[in-house]
């Protein structure tokens, strides 16, 4: 168990992309059929001592539920129907990719993204998940530095402190390194990175 004053040496930052459709976030994915399925998990190992990203993650997930990406998705994330046919992969499978990509390094996000990662694993009704590693909340941390987190997404992060975005915005990858080189800049000013 880490403490609350543990310093982190790495943290896997990760970014999900998963179901929506033009009325879903003002409706918190409640009409009937809407679920937060899992599309993309991306992620980037950011070791804290060196502020090197020293691995990446990315792997396109398909839905099960509903397994046609909407107009409205497709639209907002770049990913389309025939890219996840082609390169996507059960959710079950990207889940323990994932998990082993973290090897048991605390994992964060802009964001409670762990709740949608548990919520799948529910509503998959998944046998023997691997655990998934202790999480942290980068919005409040970012807060407490200075960012005020609120109508931000994560692809905002690193422009907003200066850092160039490169790539889609709202892809998981390419939003998990905004925020990892937003979080560099803040350390490197003097920020703690801990739990």
């Amino acid at each position: 168990m880490i403490r609350a004053s543990s310093m982190l040496s790495a943290l896997v930052i990760f970014d999900l992309e998963f179901t929506a459709w033009p009325d879903s976030m003002a409706g918190h994915w409640l009409a009937p059929g809407q679920f937060k399925e899992v599309v993309q998990i991306g992620a980037v190992r950011l070791e804290t001592e060196s502020l090197a990203v020293t691995a990446s993650f990315d792997c396109l997930v398909k839905p099960r539920i509903n397994p046609v990406l909407s107009d409205y998705f497709q639209r907002l994330t770049g990913i389309t129907n025939a890219r996840l046919a082609k390169e996507g992969v059960d959710f079950e499978t990207a889940y323990r990719r994932f998990v082993a990509f973290a090897h048991g390094d605390t994992i964060a996000a802009f964001g409670h993204d762990e709740w949608v990662l548990d919520d799948n694993v529910r509503l998959y009704g998944l046998k023997n998940p691997p655990a998934r590693p202790p999480f942290l909340e980068l919005r409040g941390w970012f807060d407490r530095h200075g960012v005020n987190p609120k109508r931000l997404h994560s692809c905002d992060i690193g422009p907003l402190l200066g850092v160039p975005f490169e790539g889609q915005i709202h892809d998981a990858l390419c939003d998990a390194r905004s925020i990892a080189g937003g979080m560099t800049v803040l350390i490197k000013r003097g920020a703690k990175l801990t739990l």
